[in-house]
């Protein structure tokens, strides 16, 4: 049976720079993702808010683990990528 794809979901803002390099980098792994703006739709604010307690981004959602930050051992660790 084939390894299941992580949901992963980035809630981000046109302006956020760790943003930009956290979906940079999750593209350059091949991870696909979904891209929330948080700005542009206030309920995913809330829906980050909700999940991850934090209101600073990036927030990115592996599965059900929460990550805040780009913090790349996280990832690494999340996504089983060595």
């Amino acid at each position: 049976m084939p390894a299941t794809k992580p949901k992963v979901v980035v809630y981000t803002a046109e302006w956020c720079p760790w943003c930009h390099r956290a979906m940079d980098w999750l593209r350059e792994h091949k991870i696909v993702f979904e891209a929330k703006d948080v700005e542009k739709d206030p309920k995913a604010g809330e829906e980050m808010i909700k999940k991850s307690g934090q209101q600073g981004i990036p927030v990115i959602l592996i599965n059900d683990k929460v990550i805040t930050g780009f913090d790349v051992e996280e990832l690494k660790k999340a996504l089983k990528i060595k």
